[in-house]
C-alpha cells in the first residue's frame, strides 16, 4: 500500500493565524497559504474577508484544508458596532446587511453553477426577499445550562454556572448571555441573568458535559408575535426533580414577565445525548397552557413545544407568498385539481395554497406523525377543507398510492436540510406532474436535485432567494420547475 503524501502546508490539530480574502457558500471564508511549495486554501466557517482570525486545522487534503474557528484576532473593515452581545449563533451581526445579502445571493448563484450544472442561473433569478426584521426575529430559543464556563479575560475554562450558548469551538464549555443578543426577545434576554441567579441559589447543580451529570439542562423560550405572549421549558434531569419548587420558578417567571406567560413546561431529559427533548423523557404541564397561537397570512397555527414551526414568523410570510405565487403561476393547473404537498410539516403551504384558491384538494405527506397530527388540527381550526394529510415516508407513500401517477398537474416540495433521497426524488419524477414547486433551506442538497430534474425534463422558469436568518449563513430558495 502506498504510503500517504504528507501534506506541505499543515496539520491536523495546527492552530494557524489567517486572514480571511473571500467567501464561499455555507458562510465558508477562504484564506490561503502560500510558501515555497505554492497556494494552498483553508477554509474557516462563520468567517468574513478581511478578518484576521485563529482557527485550528480540523482535517486536510493535498489541495485544501478545513478549520475550526477559534477566535477573530482583527474585525473585518466591513464590519460595524452593534448594541448586541455576540453569539456563535449570529456569526455576522457587525455585517451590514446589504452586504450579508450580497454575499448570499453571489455564493448561491455560484453553487447551482457549479453543483447544479445551471449555467445562466443569472438568467432564472426572480427576487432577493428581504427579512422584514432584521433584528430580533427568531421565535424560539435554546438556552443551554452548564457547569463550565469561559473567563474571556483570561481566555480559559472555568468552573462557573452558566446559562446560555456554547463557546464558539466547543462541546463541554458554556458562555453566559448576559443580555439581548439581538436575535429573540430583548426583555427575554435581558432577564436571563436574573433566571441564572435564581437557578443557581437552589443549589442544584447544572449539566457538566464531560461528566455527563447535573440537574438543570436546557431552558427552551417560543414566542407568539401574534399575541406576544412567552411558553416556557425548563429541560432538567429526574434525579433532583423533587427538590426543585417548580411552582416557585412559574412565580417567579410571572414576576419578570408578567401576562406574557403563556405557560411552564418541565421536561425530563436523563439521556447523556445533547439535545433537548430526550425518546424516554416525559413533558409536564406546570403553570398555564401548553400552546401558544401563531398567526401566519391570515391563518391561526397552534404550536407546542414540540411542533415544528418556522422561526422568523414574518420572514416565513414573505417565503410562503413566494411559494404560493409560484404555485399559482399557471392557477388553472391548480384549481379544480390535486396538489400534492410533500414533506408538509404542519401542512402550512397547503393550507394557505387551499385558502386561495377553488375547489383544490390537497394532499399532504409528512413523516413526522406529531406534525401531520397538527396540520389536521390546524386546517380545522381555520375552517379549510379539501385537505387529506398522511403520516407516512413520501418514497413509501408513492410506492403505495399508485393511482396518483400521471394525475398531479403540481407538486409542492419542502424537504429537511439533507433534501430529498435520490429513490424518492425518482418516484416524485416519475408522477409527471407538469410542475414542481421546491422549497429549500440547504440550497446545497437542492442544487444536487436540480441536475437530476433537469436530466429528468424539467426546466428551471424563476427562483427567488428568501433570507430567513438575518446575520447567519443560512438562506431560503424556491424554485419553480416546469417540464419542457
Amino acid at each position: 500500500m502506498p504510503r500517504r503524501e504528507r501534506n506541505k502546508f499543515v496539520k491536523r490539530g495546527q492552530i494557524l493565524d489567517l486572514l480571511i480574502e473571500d467567501y464561499a457558500f455555507g458562510g465558508k471564508g477562504i484564506g490561503r497559504i502560500r510558501n515555497e511549495h505554492g497556494e494552498f486554501v483553508v477554509f474557516v466557517p462563520n468567517t468574513l474577508p478581511g478578518q484576521l482570525v485563529k482557527a485550528q486545522v480540523k482535517k486536510s487534503s493535498k489541495t485544501y484544508a478545513e478549520c475550526k474557528l477559534l477566535e477573530v484576532i482583527k474585525a473585518s473593515e466591513d464590519e460595524v458596532d452593534v448594541p448586541y452581545q455576540q453569539i456563535p449563533g449570529a456569526p455576522y451581526i457587525k455585517l451590514p446587511i446589504e452586504k450579508q445579502h450580497a454575499y448570499k445571493k453571489q455564493s448561491t448563484l455560484e453553487l447551482f453553477k457549479r453543483i447544479g450544472k445551471v449555467s445562466n442561473i443569472e438568467d432564472k433569478f426572480d427576487e432577493f426577499v428581504t427579512s422584514p426584521n432584521t433584528f430580533h426575529y427568531r421565535n424560539k430559543m435554546e438556552y443551554g445550562f452548564s457547569a463550565i464556563g469561559y473567563n474571556h479575560e483570561l481566555k480559559t475554562d472555568v468552573n462557573e454556572f452558566t446559562l446560555g450558548f456554547k463557546k464558539r469551538g466547543t462541546w463541554w464549555c458554556g458562555d453566559n448571555l448576559n443580555n439581548d443578543s439581538g436575535l429573540f426577545d430583548k426583555q427575554v434576554e435581558d432577564n436571563l441573568k436574573l433566571i441564572r441567579a435564581y437557578c443557581q441559589n437552589t443549589g442544584l447543580a447544572p449539566w457538566h458535559a464531560p461528566r455527563k451529570e447535573g440537574f438543570f439542562r436546557y431552558l427552551v423560550v417560543r414566542k407568539s408575535y401574534k399575541t406576544n405572549r412567552l411558553l416556557f421549558n425548563l429541560v432538567t434531569t429526574s434525579y433532583d426533580l423533587p427538590k426543585f419548587n417548580l411552582d416557585a420558578f412559574a412565580q417567579y417567571l410571572v414576576e419578570l414577565f408578567g401576562d406574557r406567560v403563556a405557560g411552564l413546561l418541565q421536561t425530563t431529559n436523563d439521556e447523556i445525548g445533547d439535545r433537548t427533548i430526550a425518546i424516554t423523557g416525559s413533558i409536564n404541564l406546570v403553570y398555564g397552557e401548553d400552546k401558544i397561537v401563531e398567526e401566519l397570512l391570515g391563518l391561526n397555527f397552534e404550536i407546542s413545544m414540540k411542533s415544528f414551526f418556522q422561526t422568523n414568523p414574518k420572514s416565513a410570510e414573505k417565503l410562503y407568498s413566494k411559494v404560493i405565487d409560484y404555485a399559482l403561476d399557471d392557477k388553472s393547473a391548480i384549481d379544480d385539481s390535486v396538489v400534492m404537498d410533500l414533506f408538509c410539516g404542519t401542512g402550512t403551504i397547503g393550507q394557505i395554497l387551499a385558502s386561495r384558491s377553488n375547489n383544490t384538494k390537497i394532499v399532504g405527506v409528512d413523516i413526522v406523525a406529531s406534525a401531520i397530527e397538527d396540520a389536521k388540527e390546524n386546517a380545522k381550526r381555520n375552517g379549510i377543507e379539501g385537505l387529506k394529510f398522511y403520516a407516512a415516508d413520501v418514497g413509501k407513500f408513492l410506492n403505495e398510492h399508485p393511482e396518483y401517477n400521471n394525475k398531479i398537474k403540481t407538486i409542492i416540495l419542502d424537504p429537511a436540510r439533507a433534501g430529498i433521497a435520490p429513490k424518492t426524488l425518482k418516484k416524485i419524477i416519475n408522477l409527471n406532474a407538469d410542475r414542481l414547486v421546491y422549497v429549500s433551506c440547504n440550497p446545497a442538497t437542492q442544487a444536487r436535485d436540480t441536475e437530476q430534474l433537469m436530466q429528468s425534463g424539467y426546466t428551471i422558469k424563476k427562483f427567488s432567494l428568501v433570507d430567513q436568518f438575518p446575520h447567519t449563513a443560512h438562506i431560503e430558495t424556491v424554485f419553480l420547475f416546469e417540464k419542457a
